[in-house]
């Protein structure tokens, strides 16, 4: 059996030591029995002068993936990374399991958009604008926090879930 593939997502790549933490990540999937795609390993890092290649040269390993794991602690905002964001959204469109891991995974996304929020009425942002709340609290907004298959406190949890998750749905599919 092959060693599944997993795209390691996340704004690590502008790490000032993103190499070394990709080695690193790389280095837990492998522990797991799989193999990690990291996106500064296509060639086409953050300093790339043509940024449409490091588009396509990251949506290509996705594509190759089995998996995604994703690093989706707020970065730059009370969100997500936006091109993390924008991965997972490509990984859903081809159906990729997706384990996201969060260092802010148990804070809700309304108390980090707005944490001193009106306690009557709905809440609303700094420019007015609703804020949603759901029961139990997302960590983030719904078409994120809802597309996930899991969201774990680290990433070698989330790794080492993910081959896990792979290993089972392929277990399923050769049963008969």
């Amino acid at each position: 059996m092959r060693q599944p593939l997993i795209y390691l997502a996340g704004p690590d790549v502008f790490r000032p030591d993103a190499v070394a933490w990709g080695e690193r990540l790389k280095f837990l999937c492998a522990e797991a029995g799989a193999i990690g795609l990291y996106p500064l390993d296509n060639g086409a890092g953050p300093n790339e002068p043509d940024p449409a290649a490091i588009r396509a040269a990251n949506l290509a390993m996705i594509a190759r993936a089995d998996a995604v794991v994703a690093n989706i602690t707020p970065f730059r905002g009370p969100s997500a990374d936006a091109g993390t964001v924008y991965e997972l959204g490509y990984a859903a469109a081809l159906n990729k399991l997706i384990i996201a891991y969060s260092a802010d995974a148990g804070t809700c996304y309304a108390a980090r958009i707005a944490p001193g929020a009106q306690a009557d009425g709905p809440p609303r942002d700094s420019d007015d604008m609703l804020i949603e709340t759901f029961e139990p609290p997302l960590t983030d907004n719904l078409m994120l926090a809802c597309g996930l298959d899991a969201l774990l406190a680290d990433a070698e949890l989330a790794i080492r879930a993910a081959v896990t998750m792979l290993r089972e749905a392929l277990d399923t599919s050769l049963t008969p």
